[in-house]
């Protein structure tokens, strides 16, 4: 150790490269905060501007300048001392020598895990960017759900990096801008953020597409002269209206976003000269009854358009955000939209979770946009530990945020909020991750329908339940929310592990049999050691990977009794008979896959094959490849069909038939009456009078498969037919 200690950064003289910047912040924060708190943030600031001290960003400016702006944007929001201090730090752990027991010292616990929790992760820990986003993404959500501040921090962070985005390369510019659109910008709505929600989308679409945002631009500000007026006289008409109700109001014209006009163009498949909903106003009134008086009011001036109005006050967004939306008949037939709200809800619908949150801070508890983010992220920190890897995790965070909610009620009259475009089986999936798992059908108003059918506002949902039920693949495809898809794989990754144990334990089994044991009557400290050795944790989890041919089950059978792997194999311990071969079913799921080669089914002589990685591999006995897959016979499984085989299972038929119209359909007629499915059909070989047909067709089994043969050759067009 150096016998002389490294001077503190918050010690050292600092510099002052953005005064103006700094006196600003000042002046915005002693509108509201204690003076000794605006000092501790001139502290943070002092500190910070050390650390980043000679680092410049790609503008050329001085870097301290980036978290200076970073807390002026917060300091708008009126936000705590802590967070501004946090966010002037907050890329100090990850890009200068400022440790993290420094910010602990000068300051407290709580802002260094602030900023801890917005600093990405090394990337040098990763395969690739995308992962090392994925995961640096999933810390920063963990930290987001012990402290809602974090993603404060981040989304400010990420907005004035937006606005100065013409310094970065083409290409980062694309990719910064694509993931702000897809995760930050959502973020923002799904927090109620409406004002930062809006400017990101702004500024990421004007990055992404710059072509299509100056079109749309343009074409907003070169409105018809028409279409102005006509908006004039709407706003004096409903003013003059609102003042003869003696309403207090304030009255303000709003213009939709090119970003929001895009977007209703790409869903709705309508030109820019067909979206006529551009100009709307706001209304924004005292109380909450004077919203539903307002409505009356504009109502009476202008007619209201059937199935356009939306009551987001008695049922408000998952987001917490609260208006009246009208879309109103204006003149010249175009269509004017009309939000009506409290001065409150105008507040929350602008800064969403951070509305009020020195309140919060001084005790007085979490505001209604505060209590449902928190609820959105505990179903997210659900989703984080049934999910596989940090990529999958932000799938289905990505899946997650919808713009848009459909609004249902449960039979005990309770309103439930789902993406749009939901389905009865993530309405199950919301209720409890059990009454998804055993779900069967549901009644939607009373009517009984399937679990894949969509869901819209206002129907009452049941779900129907049964203990035997259980998720299957196609699932997946039924549902949209994460909850729902989180869930299911859960359960199927569940499952195909108790079949690989299931399997992996009746390989092992078979193998001690030919060594004259059993699992039974090995001592469990040789087991014990075995697993050391091999670095299980579990036996469970070596028998799955015996399954999924990553051991095979004879050295580790030899091991279990001997104690040793590196002898040859002697003919005792090769796989067992034929006579005792391993049953299968065919759905032991995710450790059994049938070959393409041979296509084997119910009734076929079999054998199995151990494929590292891939498990048991299961081949017809007179397949071309079995000759030479006996060459390893330590790899080779005894198999043979189960009593109880269930599904459908493919089978290749080349069918030699006459070149004429009309043959294709007879021959799909042959097979459709049979009652099998065809996947695929291809054309191998035609001349003028013959042609040579492949059919992928799905069966039973062996009977059913004769069965369609025989209805093909009957067929008077058909020359022959002949199983691949």
């Amino acid at each position: 150790m150096s016998s002389f200690s490294k001077p503190r950064l918050a010690d050292a003289p600092c510099p002052d490269p953005c005064p103006d910047a700094v006196e600003a912040l000042e002046r915005r924060l002693t509108e509201y905060l204690p003076i000794d708190q605006v000092r501790q943030v001139r502290r943070a600031y002092e500190i910070g501007a050390r650390a980043h001290e000679g680092q410049l960003r790609k503008s050329g400016e001085a870097y301290i300048t980036h978290p200076v702006a970073v807390a002026s944007l917060l300091a708008d929001l009126r936000l705590d001392a802590e967070t501004l201090c946090a966010a002037i730090l907050h890329d100090a752990l990850e890009d200068t020598p400022l440790p993290r027991s420094e910010i602990e010292r000068e300051f407290s616990p709580t802002v260094a895990e602030l900023v801890d929790g917005v600093t990405k992760l090394d990337k040098l820990h990763f395969r690739d960017r995308q992962e090392a986003a994925a995961e640096s993404f999933r810390k920063m959500m963990l930290a987001m759900a012990r402290d809602l501040r974090v993603i404060l921090i981040k989304l400010a962070d990420r907005l004035h990096n937006m606005r100065t985005l013409d310094a970065m390369a083409a290409e980062s510019r694309r990719r910064i801008a694509r993931e702000t659109l897809e995760i930050y910008a959502p973020i923002a709505q799904r927090l109620g953020m409406n004002k930062f929600k809006a400017e990101l989308q702004d500024l990421g679409f004007r990055a992404l597409y710059p072509k299509r945002h100056a079109v749309i631009s343009r074409r907003i500000a070169s409105q018809p002269v028409m279409r102005r007026e006509a908006l004039a006289t709407v706003e004096a008409q409903l003013a003059q209206r609102l003042a003869q109700e003696q309403l207090t109001h304030t009255l303000v014209s709003r213009v939709k976003s090119p970003w929001s006009i895009y977007t209703k163009m790409k869903q709705e498949h309508k030109s820019l000269d067909q979206v006529l909903d551009v100009f709307g106003f706001r209304i924004v009134v005292p109380e909450v009854m004077q919203c539903y008086h307002a409505l009356g009011a504009v109502h009476s001036v202008y007619k209201p358009l059937e199935g356009r109005f939306r009551d987001f006050i008695a049922i408000p967004k998952a987001n917490g955000y609260q208006s009246l939306h009208t879309v109103l008949f204006g003149p010249y037939g175009a269509p004017v939209e009309v939000q009506i709200r409290t001065e409150e809800m105008d507040q929350v619908a602008e800064r969403g979770v951070a509305a009020h949150w020195l309140y919060k801070s001084a005790g007085s508890g979490s505001s209604a946009a505060q209590t449902r983010a928190q609820d959105w992220i505990r179903n997210l920190m659900d989703t984080q530990q049934a999910a596989g890897s940090s990529l999958e995790f932000l799938d289905n965070v990505k899946v997650d945020l919808f713009p848009d909610e459909v609004y249902l009620f449960t039979p005990q009259g309770d309103i439930m909020a789902l993406p749009r475009n939901a389905t009865a089986l993530d309405f199950a999936y919301a209720v409890h991750t059990d009454v998804g798992n055993h779900a069967v059908a549901a009644r939607v108003d009373k009517k009984l329908v399937p679990l894949r059918t969509k869901l819209t506002s206002g129907q009452s949902v049941e779900i129907i339940t049964a203990p035997s039920a259980s998720p299957g693949p196609q699932w997946l495809e039924y549902v949209v929310s994460s909850k729902a898809r989180t869930a299911i794989r859960h359960f199927l990754k569940r499952l195909e592990h108790e079949d690989a144990v299931d399997l992996g334990h009746r390989m092992l089994d078979r193998a001690l049999e030919a060594m004259e044991s059993s699992l039974d009557r090995v001592p469990a400290d040789r087991i014990e050691q075995l697993l050391a050795d091999l670095r299980y944790r579990r036996l469970e989890e070596l028998l799955a990977d015996i399954a999924l041919g990553n051991r095979m089950p004879a050295q580790v059978a030899r091991m279990m009794v001997n104690g040793q792997d590196d002898l040859p194999l002697t003919d005792a311990e090769l796989p067992v008979s034929p006579t005792e071969r391993i049953m299968i079913t065919g759905n032991e799921r995710g450790v059994l896959s049938f070959a393409a080669c041979c296509h084997p089914i119910p009734g076929d002589e079999i054998m199995g094959y151990l494929s590292a990685g891939k498990g048991v591999v299961v081949h017809r006995m007179d397949c071309p490849n079995v000759a030479e897959y006996r060459k390893f016979p330590e790899r080779c499984v005894p198999m043979a069909w189960d009593r109880s085989v269930e599904g459908d299972y493919r089978v290749i038929l080349r069918i030699e038939v006459e070149n004429k119209p009309g043959v294709l359909a007879q021959v799909a007629a042959a097979v459709a009456e049979s009652n099998s499915n065809i996947d695929a059909v291809e054309y191998r070989e035609r001349d003028l009078t013959v042609s040579v047909m492949e059919f992928s067709i799905e069966v039973r089994h062996r009977k059913h498969l004769a069965d369609v043969i025989r209805r093909i050759r009957r067929l008077g067009v058909v020359h022959g037919v002949q199983r691949v």
